[in-house]
């Protein structure tokens, strides 16, 4: 089943110039890049875009690190999108992720992973939602 995922290549990896190489790893694991944008999230934006993370204890470090530069989202379309973006970023912490994931030959840390994705239908419906308006998902 064809269906949509948010993607995020993080400030940590557009600051290291690593964004040109993330999205031609996109591409050429079959996804159609559907909608892409360069963001300057606000504190504001980034509380409100993981707002659902409010009382975990990595919130505020999260939010400050999502405000602190240039962010490239992108909305994907692929069969099984979430899941197979999911399993090209890797696991969250780039230490533990599998060779050839987006987060162990990018990542830095837990926080400083180069790339966030959507972990559910609801979530990416959500995630598209706070970055494009329907007009612009081609």
């Amino acid at each position: 089943m064809t269906e949509r995922t948010l993607a995020i290549i993080k400030p940590d990896a557009v600051e290291r110039h690593l964004a040109g190489k993330i999205v031609q790893r996109i591409e050429d694991s079959g996804f159609q890049i559907r909608a892409m944008r360069l963001v300057r999230m606000s504190k504001r934006d980034a509380e409100g875009f993981y707002a659902v993370h409010r009382d975990r204890p990595f919130f505020k470090s999260l939010t400050e690190l999502m405000s602190s530069g240039p962010a490239i989202v992108m909305a994907l379309e692929a069969p099984d999108a979430i899941k197979k973006w999911r399993t090209l970023m890797g696991v969250t912490d780039p230490a533990k992720a599998d060779p050839g994931t987006l987060r162990k030959e990018f990542g830095q840390s837990i926080e400083r992973n180069a790339t966030h994705g959507s972990d559910a239908p609801h979530t990416a419906a959500y995630e598209i939602g706070y970055f494009f308006a329907g007009i612009e998902l081609i």
